[in-house]
């Protein structure tokens, strides 16, 4: 996929990348693309020079405008689970730091993605642009309706928590698709639910407790 060729390195040892592998297999990690799309994206490009030290932990940082950059479970994680259909096209609401998107773009031939924060979207669509990341495509939007004109997506990640499953998203995934959305808002416990679309409806299935910044509405 496109930006796989542009990144080296850097200023991280491949010995550091290759534990956090070791790390993920041991918590459960099975799909070998993952890993090896995890293994390619320069994880401390992504987060503030201070903390480059820390970005292969399996911990969440934080990032610019009050927002945590995920820890490389959960992405991985979030990742494996849409991986299990074939996949070409992939919303993601909430940019962030822009490493979901950058790891989705090693798999998936197109990567939509959506930021409230206007300050975070300008920084990580550079930061994207300058990876050589050209399969993914940023929006400064408020909300899971930013690329409705590009519906239906085979997959939908949401990268922060609402309070409730954003029931909008339904229209927006295709038939066999999958969301992933962190549920649970301003809780101490939120849960990681996979719906899945059938012939038949809507299959819910919660897949683990997590931590994530609340879904905000309006764009800032």
């Amino acid at each position: 996929m496109s930006g796989q060729q542009h990144h080296g390195i850097g200023m991280t040892s491949q010995r550091t990348r290759d534990r956090m592998l070791e790390r993920l297999g041991e918590q459960g990690i099975r799909n070998m693309q993952v890993l090896m799309a995890m293994r390619q994206v320069p994880r401390h490009l992504f987060v503030a020079e201070a903390l480059a030290h820390r970005a292969y932990e399996d911990t969440a940082l934080p990032i610019s405008a009050g927002q945590t950059i995920s820890r490389p479970y959960i992405v991985a994680r979030m990742t494996e689970l849409i991986m299990e259909r074939p996949v070409t096209k992939v919303l993601e609401v909430g940019t962030g730091s822009g490493y979901q998107a950058a790891v989705l773009a090693q798999l998936v031939p197109e990567v939509f993605t959506s930021e409230r924060i206007h300050s975070l979207y300008l920084q990580t669509r550079r930061l994207l642009q300058q990876l050589g990341y050209g399969n993914i495509r940023c929006r400064y939007s408020d909300g899971e309706l930013a690329w409705k004109r590009e519906a239906p997506f085979d997959a939908i990640i949401v990268t922060a928590a609402p309070e409730v499953f954003p029931e909008a998203l339904l229209q927006l995934v295709k038939l066999g698709g999958r969301i992933i959305v962190p549920v649970g808002g301003y809780r101490r416990t939120q849960q990681l639910v996979c719906v899945e679309r059938t012939d038949e409806g809507y299959v819910r299935q919660e897949i683990e407790p997590v931590e994530f910044v609340p879904m905000l509405k309006g764009a800032i």
